[in-house]
């Protein structure tokens, strides 16, 4: 497959949302809908004007296909060290099984690695098992336990 790695332009919003939107999870957290939301865009136009980061669209014959979102997080701790957070990684479900989801990782990689990044670290839902043996098949280790808060509702 001809697949190839660029910077995602606003263009690729609406295709980026609906594939975030696509899962049992996202479907909860997201609205794709015509008109999109306004919310996308400003979010979409602070991330593409912050050099720490990078949303990235995997494009096949014109079309986006696939999403990685790269944080790079400056950090004082590992003696000032760089970090690489991944986010809101998708591949269309047409695509998938295909190896695509791979290759974006291993370009993430890069790119971290490029930048100066000395580890790349990402979140993934418990519920996504699937997931898990992906990332770990990439070389990734569960080292962490994750927590959030929500500062929408109130205690």
């Amino acid at each position: 497959m001809g697949v190839i790695f660029r910077r995602a332009t606003r263009a690729d919003v609406p295709e980026i949302v609906r594939m975030l939107a696509d899962d049992d999870l996202g479907s909860q957290r997201e609205r794709y809908e015509e008109p999109l939301p306004e919310s996308y865009f400003k979010a979409f136009e602070q991330i593409d004007c912050d050099p720490n980061h990078e949303l990235i669209a995997a494009e096949l014959n014109g079309e986006a296909i696939g999403t990685l979102h790269l944080i790079f997080i400056p950090s004082l701790s590992y003696q000032g060290g760089l970090r690489s957070q991944v986010e809101s990684l998708r591949v269309n479900g047409k695509f998938q099984n295909k190896g695509i989801g791979s290759q974006m990782m291993k370009y993430g990689i890069e790119r971290a690695r490029s930048r100066g990044a000395h580890l790349m670290q990402l979140t993934s839902h418990q519920s996504r098992a699937n997931a898990h043996r992906f990332y770990e098949r990439l070389g990734f280790k569960m080292s962490h336990a994750g927590m959030k808060l929500n500062l929408q509702k109130k205690s």
